[in-house]
Order: structure tokens, then C-alpha cells, then sequence
């Protein structure tokens, strides 16, 4: 059964798609505040057992948070993975007309790694290109896939994270096509299990598989509203949330499965997932879930 790890993706930058998200941070948004902010949920998770913390270079200053936070007895107690591709650019603004860009080049590569190296105080142990779709030049670019190789060559696990209706297919060229890879993250919630099947061929050949977004920007939980989902939850006594991520645990390809909460009354609302039977009925069409997400405001 998959852990519990903790993302950085909504705790290490002002504005996120999350639903709900500024009233999470009303109390204040400059640096300082997220950086309290994330200290105060990175301890908690700690304390709650938590020992796998997700980050990002895009993800405003998530890696320096988690950098500051760590000492050398938790970093040998703990798991880190982080991500390279986009940049950051929204200047810390909330209402930014664009909040990240995307370059898997080599020349980000080797601009964000050291970025990365400086940030955390040292190599995470898994290093992602981020949101990688069928389409990305990363694949097949031979000079990348060379520097990554020497990267996992020292220890750390390379891969990938997938986005998009097609998730599975990207999975599946990165696995055939000779890649350093050995690690992936994914998208997988009740909306949206189109990547399963690849996600559990890729387990069963090695590869250490981490869930993102259980609990779709918001949409499986309260803040949703009446949903069929919420109130599936609400007849079966649990909280939308713990039923989303609990689907994601009992998944027996799943080694990890991140809770993005921003609030400590969020991350102990996910650690106290609950198990239940198949959700099968409120699996959507990929196409379908892909455009709601990307119609998610930056709030």
C-alpha cells in the first residue's frame, strides 16, 4: 500500500489552480508568509510520519522552503523529489498573466540543476522532467538523456511527470525508448484513471510510481459543493478528500501518493484517508477532465 508524501506545488508560490486556494492564504501571501506557511506543514507532516516531500523549480521558492527547513538527521530519514522544466516567472503575483514557462532543453537542464543542488543543500533523491506530453523533444533528445544518465549514474533516480489526456501513452514512449528513466509521476484520482494501466506496467518493471493531484485541484473535495462524489462521501461517512486519496492508496501500483493541502486542517483531513471499494462510476473521459482542469483559474 502506497505512503502518504506531502506536495509543494500550492505551499511555495503565491497563486496556484487549486480550488479555494486564496482563501487558504488569506492571511497573507509575501515570502514570508508561505515560507512560515511551508515550514509549519513540512514540520507537521514530519511529525505526523510523513517521509516524502515533493517540490519543483516552477514551484515559486517550494525547494528553497524545504531546503531551509531540513537538517542533516531528517535529510537521511526522508525522501526528496523534485522536478526541472519550467520556470518560474509570475514575480511573485498571484494574478500574473503567466506563471510558469515551459523548455525541457538541456540548456534549462543545466541552468536549473545547480539551482536545484543550491536550493536543497544537495541532491534530491528523484529528479522528474516536468509535465512531459508524447510530443516533448525531451525523449529523443540523445545530449539530455546522456546528462541524465550520468545524474542517475551518481545515485539519483531520474524519470518523468505526465500531464494531459494522454499520460499513458507519453509513459509508455519513455519506457520504450531507452531512457535513464526508472521513476514517474503521474495524475490518477477517481476523475481520472486513464493512466492505470501504464502507471501498473511501469511499477511492475521497477519503476518507483508517485500519485499527484488525488484529490483533482479541489474538485474531490468540499469546496467543490454537491457533487455526486461529495455525496457519495457524505452517505458513506467520510470526507471527500479521505475517500479520493484513499482510492489512490489502495492503487497496488502506487508508491506514493502526495497531499497538496496549504492548511494544517487540510493535511490532517488527507492523512486520515479512508479505504473503500471501487469508484468506477465517477471516472470521466480523459479529454473531458483535462479541459475542466485547464479552465481552473490561478487564484
Amino acid at each position: 500500500m502506497a505512503s502518504i508524501g506531502l506536495g509543494l506545488a500550492a505551499l511555495g508560490r503565491p497563486g496556484y489552480i487549486n480550488l479555494g486556494h486564496d482563501e487558504d492564504l488569506s492571511l497573507g501571501r509575501e515570502v514570508d508568509d508561505l515560507r512560515a506557511r511551508t515550514h509549519e506543514l513540512l514540520e507537521q507532516a514530519w511529525q505526523a510520519g510523513v517521509r516524502y516531500f515533493d517540490a519543483a523549480r516552477s514551484y515559486g521558492f517550494a525547494e528553497l522552503f524545504l531546503g531551509e527547513w531540513l537538517t542533516p538527521e531528517r535529510r537521511t530519514q526522508l525522501t526528496i523529489g523534485s522536478k526541472w522544466g519550467y520556470t518560474y516567472v509570475a514575480d511573485w503575483r498571484h494574478d500574473a498573466e503567466t506563471h510558469e514557462v515551459k523548455d525541457h532543453g538541456l540548456a534549462t537542464f543545466e541552468r536549473q540543476w545547480p539551482e536545484t543542488l543550491q536550493s536543497l543543500g544537495g541532491p534530491p533523491d528523484f529528479y522528474l522532467v516536468h509535465s512531459v506530453t508524447a510530443d516533448s523533444p525531451a525523449l529523443a533528445d540523445k545530449r539530455l538523456m546522456d546528462r541524465l544518465r550520468a545524474i542517475a549514474d551518481t545515485g539519483v533516480r531520474v524519470g518523468l511527470s505526465t500531464s494531459g489526456p494522454h499520460q499513458a501513452a507519453t509513459l509508455r514512449k519513455a519506457m520504450a525508448a531507452g531512457t535513464p528513466f526508472t521513476a514517474v509521476q503521474a495524475t490518477w484520482n477517481v476523475l481520472e484513471t486513464s493512466a492505470g494501466p501504464a502507471l501498473a506496467e511501469a511499477h511492475a518493471a521497477g519503476w518507483f510510481v508517485v500519485v499527484k493531484e488525488a484529490v483533482a485541484n479541489g474538485r474531490l473535495t468540499s469546496r467543490a459543493g454537491e457533487t455526486p462524489f461529495n455525496e457519495f462521501a457524505r452517505q458513506h461517512g467520510s470526507t471527500p478528500d479521505a475517500l479520493a486519496i484513499g482510492a489512490a492508496v489502495a492503487q497496488p501500483w502506487a508508491d506514493v501518493v502526495l497531499s497538496g493541502a496549504t492548511t494544517k486542517e487540510q493535511l490532517d483531513s488527507n492523512l486520515a484517508y479512508r479505504l473503500d471499494g471501487p469508484l468506477n462510476e465517477f471516472v470521466q473521459q480523459p479529454d473531458e477532465y483535462w479541459t475542466e482542469r485547464s479552465a481552473l483559474p490561478w487564484i
